[in-house]
């Protein structure tokens, strides 16, 4: 299963802790790993703060079972990252750490989201927790 996350996100725990949380990256793959392990899915968690590295990362995993990804900043203006994900052949989750409709109106539209077979927002680190579980109940 890939669990991609976008700019600025490799330096979760550290980041704007009241808005993001005090979870790292590394916990968080460690959960989304804990809830896919039943299945038997390992996880394959790549961030990148470039959108060509996240758009190259899509394209080498088209054999994954699904996806989670946190696109970040990108969900607002990814035009290549949307492409990529448009071809995806697996469902994927789009999620979120903070409420984004709860903050600037900037972060009020996601071009992404219409493509995602689920979006989770708002719920910190448990968001990535129920996308995988979403996932594990979608793939057959």
């Amino acid at each position: 299963m890939l669990l991609l996350n976008g700019p600025n996100l490799g330096i979760l725990g550290r980041r704007e802790p009241e808005i993001y949380g005090t979870d790292t990256l590394a916990d968080i793959e460690r959960a989304v790993g804990e809830e896919v392990a039943a299945r038997g899915w390992r996880v394959v968690a790549v961030q990148h703060d470039c959108e060509g590295a996240l758009v190259r990362t899509v394209q080498e995993h088209y054999d994954t079972v699904g996806a989670i990804v946190n696109p970040g900043a990108l969900m607002i203006a990814g035009w290549s990252l949307r492409d990529a994900l448009a071809n995806y052949p697996r469902p994927w989750m789009e999620v979120h750490l903070s409420n984004v409709w709860a903050r600037e109106s900037f972060r009020h539209d996601s071009v992404l989201a219409p493509l995602a077979s689920g979006i989770i927002v708002g719920l910190g680190s448990l968001g990535y927790r129920l996308a995988a579980r979403a996932l594990v109940a979608t793939v057959e």
